[in-house]
């Protein structure tokens, strides 16, 4: 199938904001808890009245500050109520915020609040402030910078008292769905990040449709969920709004390595995460059975979660596979559902594919995943498995109202009220914003730069994107996520690139997890320092394993031949990952072109 489309359920918009969710929320129910969040070591909820009031004490600040309808506004802070709060009220004002990640440098944070056209800008820390004005020195200079931990909310409600609430009301009013809300940016994975123009229209494009199409997130009073992801990319900020749209409660995570202690105080009913995330809760419970010596029951327990889920697909799970299943939930599959909360019972996934091993073992232990296919694009969410129609290893079919297309070479398009309105300048070094529009919209379409294709059921498959293909020197034409999402599943990996472009045959270079890769030595009484780990024969035999695993499911000519075992990670601070943990490929291959000669030496 070459196209597929589901059709809308809802009238898009035509007036109104996304501020309606809230007003609507306290004229309904204001005692609605819409947050929850972490005070002094305890949750606290928040009601639909109190954000109001939060909002639209911000959003009088910043009108006083001469913040109004057009301008744009810098927001630099992790994942945080105080970052929805500043959000709301500039979409109060008619401001759009843009957002930049914390990961960034001063020097590209100021690049971008400038190419944007912010101002003005709320940022998280007093340290924070004074790095961005002295990397904006040589730039048009901020007007003001309010610093979110150094009372840059309190000053900003004392300096909007005079402000009256019909006059903010009037300016709330006046906002409608073409107005711009964010200037929301790219994960920069292969090119500097790009902005993307989204309107107030492409959010509520969509957000009828997402939340009516998963009641079992957000159709219940009970709902609750994290947010862990950086609210400057489009997954979270999606979740966001769908929240506070549909009145679930949400809570905020702003440190990754608190996660556990957080999931375990805010008890979620559901979680949303990319890739990466749930790669690392395998891996993790992995090497803890490693650790106790447990790892050959931890290997038949994922096995056997495996065979449930596709025996789920296939006439179901034989009388021994259930019992087996069932024996292994007492043993695995309990404690591994509880390290996300005793009460959660769905996942979301998005942002890249998931894959199907991960998939059907999330869905065998009793925790389903349901990936979705999102792009900063098309305003987050194109396509989702529902609870009801899951096909494990797809991105489920498109929401109503969008249309997915494969074109002749196999990228996947897509049609929608929520496909963006364009980029935006993104400074001195990054491409003339026209031109970059011009690229990746024609006729209406939006050409992804993914590949993919489309079942008969209009089920969605996601198999890489275009620009990573290889074509190696006999002319095999090779998608590297397909082995390298099966590389990583392995305990011992952090990262994997495969090459071969060019090349006579396929290889790969191959980063430890250095926690997996210490356990390992440590129970074998060997030195643990990464550097003699990545030369362990027996360590490079254990890597053999996940390789010859990855080539069972592709074809011989695709196969991974060589690896070599890198003695340092590529992590974020170094610029080989993308704020969402995903591989700058470029940057990793014009650090390591010996590393790959050597591999077709």
């Amino acid at each position: 199938m070459r196209e597929y489309a589901t059709p809308a359920t809802l009238a898009a918009p035509s007036t109104g904001s996304l501020t309606d969710d809230v007003v609507r929320h306290v004229e309904r129910d204001p005692d609605r808890v819409l947050f929850r969040r972490e005070q002094a070591g305890q949750w606290r909820e928040v009601s639909a009245q109190q954000f109001h009031t939060e909002v639209v004490a911000v959003a009088k600040g910043l009108l006083a500050s001469g913040v109004g309808a057009g301008d744009r506004v810098g927001l630099l802070a992790r994942t945080r109520f105080e970052w929805t709060v500043v959000d709301y009220a500039c979409w109060w004002v008619g401001a759009a915020t843009v957002p930049a990640y914390p990961s960034w440098a001063p020097e590209q944070v100021a690049a971008t609040f400038a190419a944007c056209g912010a101002m003005v800008c709320v940022v998280e820390t007093a340290q924070q402030a004074a790095e961005l004005r002295r990397a904006d020195e040589a730039g048009p200079a901020l007007r003001r910078v309010w610093a979110i931990d150094d009372a840059g909310l309190d000053a900003l409600a004392l300096a909007g008292l005079a402000v009256t609430d019909s006059v903010l009301e009037e300016r709330r009013a006046a906002v409608d769905p073409a107005d711009l809300a964010t200037i929301a940016f790219t994960s920069g994975t292969s090119e500097s990040p790009r902005g993307c123009r989204l309107t107030h229209g492409n959010f509520l494009a969509g957000l009828g449709e997402a939340t009516a199409a998963l009641p079992q997130l957000f159709d219940d009073a009970h709902s609750c969920t994290l947010l862990f992801p950086p609210l400057a990319h489009i997954l979270a900020r999606t979740v966001q709004v769908a929240c506070v749209h549909s009145g679930t409660a949400l809570g905020h995570c702003s440190d990754i390595a608190e996660l556990a202690r957080t999931v375990s105080g805010l008890r979620p009913t559901f979680v949303v995460g990319v890739p990466e995330v749930f790669e690392q809760i395998y891996n993790d419970a992995s090497q803890r059975a490693q650790l106790v010596g447990r790892d050959r029951v931890f290997d038949a327990a994922s096995a056997t979660a495996i065979a449930y889920s596709r025996a789920l697909d296939a006439g179901g799970p034989s009388l021994p596979l259930r019992i087996r299943r069932r024996v292994f939930e007492r043993l695995v599959f309990a404690r591994i559902r509880a390290n996300l909360g005793d009460r959660v019972g769905l996942a979301v996934c998005a942002g890249a594919a998931l894959g199907g091993r991960l998939g059907h073992f999330f869905r065998g232990i009793g925790l389903p995943v349901l990936e979705g296919y999102s792009l900063t694009e098309t305003t987050g969410v194109v396509s989702v498995n529902l609870a009801s129609e899951h096909q494990v290893g797809s991105v489920g079919r498109p929401l109503p109202g969008t249309t997915v297309r494969v074109a002749d070479d196999g990228e996947l398009l897509v049609r929608g009220c929520q496909v963006f309105q364009g980029y935006a300048a993104s400074g001195p070094n990054g491409p003339d914003a026209a031109e970059a529009t011009a690229q990746v919209l024609a006729d209406g379409w939006l050409h992804t730069g993914d590949l993919g294709e489309i079942d008969p059921e209009g089920f969605v498959r996601v198999s890489g994107r275009k620009h990573e293909i290889l074509v190696t020197a006999g002319g095999k034409t090779v998608v590297p996520a397909v082995l390298e999402d099966q590389i990583r599943l392995h305990p011992l990996v952090g990262q994997c690139l495969v090459v071969g472009d060019g090349r006579p045959y396929v290889a790969a270079l191959i980063t430890l997890d250095i926690e997996g890769a210490t356990a390992w030595a440590q129970r074998r009484g060997r030195p643990t320092g990464a550097v003699r780990l990545s030369g362990d024969p027996d360590l490079r035999a254990e890597l053999q394993v996940a390789v010859d695993r990855a080539n069972a499911t592709v074809s011989p000519a695709e196969a991974v031949r060589r690896f070599e075992v890198l003695p340092a990670g590529w992590t974020e601070d170094d610029g080989y990952l993308t704020p969402t943990l995903r591989l700058k490929r470029a940057r990793v291959l014009a650090d390591h072109r010996s590393e790959v000669d050597a591999l077709y030496a």
